[in-house]
Parts: C-alpha cells; structure tokens; sequence
C-alpha cells in the first residue's frame, strides 16, 4: 500500500563549527577547513497512514552539491538532537546527515514519566512494537526524502545523492540499523531490509533476542562497521558485551570492520552522561570514532580510494590508543 506523507518545514538555523585546517596530503578524516559551515534545517515527516510524525535534524554541507546521505537513529529516550557531534563532523565532511526522532521510544519515555518511575517507562519503552515502528519511519524518511529532493523551492532540492545512503543509530539506534540493513528475520518477524541502504554503521550492535548470530547476519549484503567498548553493557534490554562481540563473526567475510575500544562505556558513543557511569570520559573515544567512521563513509559512500587505504592501512593506528582493538575483513 502506498504511504500517504505530508512533509512540514520547521526551522531553518546555521551553527559554525570551526575545525583544523584541511591537509591535502594525506587523507585525515579527521581534518576540515578552517571556517566550516553546518547548516541545520529541523523538519518533520509526517505519515498519515500510521498517523505518526517523525521529526528530523539535517545537518547540511556548505556547499550546494549534491551529497551522500547518513541517516541516524537515536538510542532509548533520546531524539534528533542528540549527538550533534557526529553530525556536524560527518556534514562538514561532504554528507548530508539526517538524524531521525522515534516517537514512542524517544526522550518523551523519561521527560513525561515521574522520576520515581522513569526506569520503567524506559523498560516499557524498550518494546518489539516500538522497534516496528522505528524500522518503518527508516523507510517512511527515505520516501520522503525522495520527494523533497524534486519539490520546487524546499531546501534539500538537488541536495541529495540518493543513490548512496549510509544506515546508522546507536543502542536501540543499532538495533533499528541492523534490521533496516540486512540482518535476517526471525521466526514470525517480517524483513525489514531496505535496499537503499548501501553502508551500515551500528554503534553498540547486539544479537537479536530468541536469535542466533550466524543465523541472523550470515546473509548481510553491504557492508558493516560496528563499534563497542569494553564496558558496553546496558542497563535496559540486557544486551551486554558477549552479545556485541558475537556480531562482527556473524558477518560474512567481505568489508565488515569492529572497533573495540578499551574501558567505553554504553554512554561513550553519545553525548549523554547514564546512572552509573564512571566520572571520566576518555575524550579520545570521540575523536576515534569520528575519524574510523568518517573514514567508513568516504570509503563506501564517497568511493574514496585514499580513505580506504587508512582504513585499511596503518590510518586507524593513529587514532587508537594502546588497548582498543581495530579489525577488518
């Protein structure tokens, strides 16, 4: 049945992220212009055949070509707004990158809930209907997407190379990206695959519950890069560190990668602190996940040679630091 999806523009606003100058030899995910623009537009999808609104923050590049397109999809309890770190960088890097709001499993679970019941909510929230829901507006955005990439006049006319679309979200973020990416069904589960996606990034992926790893990823088709810590447990869904690791195995051989990065807690992926978390962020945690990903990106959306070379090459040592792990096949 054809989606019925009336678009909305919300907000438009510009921030300026000022990063390192840009070295033309050799390639650095990590280095920008000196004076680099982000232009944020806040807009919201709705689709009227599940009367549902699935709010969006874009993170445009300065320049008006057209670009690849990220989509992002945020952990439990969060929204569109979360991880602005991830967006700016990967946005001044040459992407357009569309984080997305899941209503239903978003910030609203803990902000309406009273503090003595908000871990509750949360486990409420943490639903197989909610994960449904999530897996459809991946696709509901992508259609929309399309339309306003040809609609006179709307902002993301002829900004949007719609032929390469990188897949990505964090906890139940991953979760989303693992089904919309090629993850096998369950028994009783519908596909949920969407053949758009050509690049998969999971940030604390995880086996399906009631599933086996090789059962589940052994037919993933493009390629996917995962990224865990050693203390990558969380507190809801229990989804803990054997579980993340038993991905990456999963996988069949062919442009899959994993990053473990040593002492990461559940949180260290995001901008936002979780009860019981250690005092101390190690910031390079961030600064290796913008540069392997970003990396990742250029690699299998941007078709960038060089980016493949230090991704596969001795780049992501430079990054690292003693005790995290980087492997690829």
């Amino acid at each position: 049945m054809q989606i019925a999806i009336r678009a909305v523009l919300i907000t438009l606003s510009f921030c300026f992220v000022s990063l390192g100058a840009v070295d033309s030899e050799p390639y650095d995910p990590l280095a920008l212009p000196d004076e680099q623009t982000v232009v944020r537009l806040d807009l919201i999808v709705q689709d009227l055949e599940r009367n549902r609104e699935i709010p969006l923050r874009v993170y445009l590049p300065k320049s008006d070509s057209v670009a690849p397109v990220v989509l992002f999809s945020h952990g439990l309890g969060g929204s569109s707004r979360n991880n602005p770190y991830l967006g700016n960088h990967w946005a001044a890097q040459g992407y357009v990158v569309v984080f997305m709001q899941h209503h239903g499993s978003d910030e609203s679970v803990w902000k309406e809930a009273p503090r003595a019941e908000r871990l509750q909510s949360m486990k409420a929230a943490a639903s197989y209907k909610n994960a449904k829901l999530r897996y459809h507006d991946v696709s509901v955005v992508m259609d929309q997407l399309e339309i306003w990439n040809e609609e006179v006049e709307h902002p993301l006319r002829d900004r949007l190379d719609l032929e390469r679309i990188g897949m990505s979200g964090h906890s139940f973020g991953a979760v989303t990206t693992q089904a919309v990416s090629g993850q096998k069904r369950l028994m009783g589960m519908l596909d949920y695959t969407d053949e758009r996606i050509d690049a998969a990034l999971a940030m604390s992926p995880s086996v399906p519950k009631g599933g086996r790893a090789r059962s589940v990823f052994s037919e993933v088709q493009i390629p996917w890069l995962l990224m865990t810590g050693t203390k990558d447990v969380s507190m809801i869904g229990g989804a803990d560190l054997e579980s993340r690791l038993a991905v990456y195995p999963a996988l069949p051989v062919g442009d899959k990668y994993e990053l473990v990065l040593w002492a990461a807690e559940h949180s260290a992926f995001s901008e936002r602190s979780l009860t019981g978390d250690q005092p101390k962020r190690n910031p390079n945690h961030h600064r290796a996940i913008l540069a392997i990903s970003t990396a990742y990106w250029d690699t299998h959306l941007a078709q960038n040679p060089n980016a493949e070379q230090w991704l596969k090459g001795e780049g992501v040592s430079g990054v690292l630091e003693a005790k995290d792990r980087w492997q690829w096949k």
